[in-house]
């Protein structure tokens, strides 16, 4: 003899807890018991320490771009920046290299003020004094500069204060 199971049951049911050991769920209950930290945040990770290899790249990161902002600087009163009715100063007595320098008219460095700047390049002194009679007549001395692409021939005289 074969049983028929009674009308609206299901034998197979799925949505069944078999967990629930008898009791009723409520809807949005968790069918399991919640964590026993729950509500409680995280542990914070620990704080990295700082290294000494990280200090010293940043140290000479910085000490780079002081270098870097420092020759920008220095460079900005450098000959090749001079134009016409600067004053110059003479920062060495030596002739091949006289390290000239931008300086205001006013200030006691003042040595020479520049009467004409010429681009391009004068190898030699006569070409470089012949040249300047040509662009300022009453020139006293040359300078001239080439190389980084900007080569140039400075007509100067002495500045009467």
């Amino acid at each position: 003899m074969t049983t028929t199971p009674p009308q609206g049951q299901n034998p197979y049911a799925q949505d069944q807890n078999p967990y629930a050991q008898g009791q009723p769920q409520q809807p949005g209950q968790a069918p399991y018991a919640p964590f026993p930290n729950q509500g409680v945040p995280a542990p914070q990770p620990p704080r990295r320490k700082v290294s000494f290899k990280l200090i010293k790249n940043i140290v000479i990161a910085v000490v780079v771009i002081g270098v870097a902002v420092g020759g920008y600087i220095a460079s900005r009163d450098d000959a090749d920046t001079a134009a016409v009715g600067d004053c110059m100063h003479r920062g060495s007595n030596s002739d091949t290299d006289p390290d000239l320098e931008v300086v205001d008219c006013k200030s006691s460095k003042a040595q020479y003020v520049v009467l004409a700047k010429i681009k391009g390049k004068y190898a030699g002194e006569v070409t470089a004094s012949t040249k300047c009679e040509a662009e300022a007549k009453d020139f006293e001395y040359t300078y001239t500069e080439s190389g980084d692409g900007s080569d140039f021939l400075l007509c100067l005289k002495d500045y009467a204060k």
